[in-house]
């Protein structure tokens, strides 16, 4: 479970169109573990980006395909850090999950809008190569 306080260390990945090959380990797990449950991770329209040149904003909101989607915090970590890179360090980044489609919306997005969390979750050397791989996929 997700609190304020937690550290960004979601790394389970799951299937989705957007994260592909994290999806491959999300199905062994379950089918090792003898799981049926729904595996995509995203929606779609899955991702609502506004940007603001003038202002030097953009606010990404992505949406889980379901309420109690363990990947939540990993894609829009993985987002983020997509932004990150390829964006001017001008632009001033909000990610966040659509109002009203996750049981832990809150707490997930009061991760990703603080600095230091994504900071220390990008030092962990397993989340980096989960979230590089999670971009890979799409790229």
């Amino acid at each position: 479970m997700i609190t304020d306080t937690a550290p960004i260390t979601d790394t389970a990945p799951a299937r989705s169109e957007c994260l592909a090959r994290a999806g491959s380990a999300q199905r062994h797990r379950q089918r090792k573990h003898g799981k049926s449950e729904q595996t995509a991770a995203l929606k779609y329209p899955a991702v609502s980006p506004q940007v603001n040149d003038a202002e030097s904003t953009v606010s990404v909101e992505f949406t889980p395909t379901i309420p109690h989607c363990s990947m939540a915090t990993l894609i829009g970590l993985s987002i983020k850090v997509k932004l990150l890179r390829s964006l001017p360090e001008r632009f001033k980044l909000d990610v966040h999950i659509t109002p009203g489609t996750h049981a832990s919306e809150h707490a997930v997005n009061k991760q990703l809008a603080d600095k230091e969390r994504v900071a220390a979750a990008l030092e962990n050397s397993h989340l980096l190569e989960v979230v590089n791989q999670c971009l890979s996929a799409r790229s």
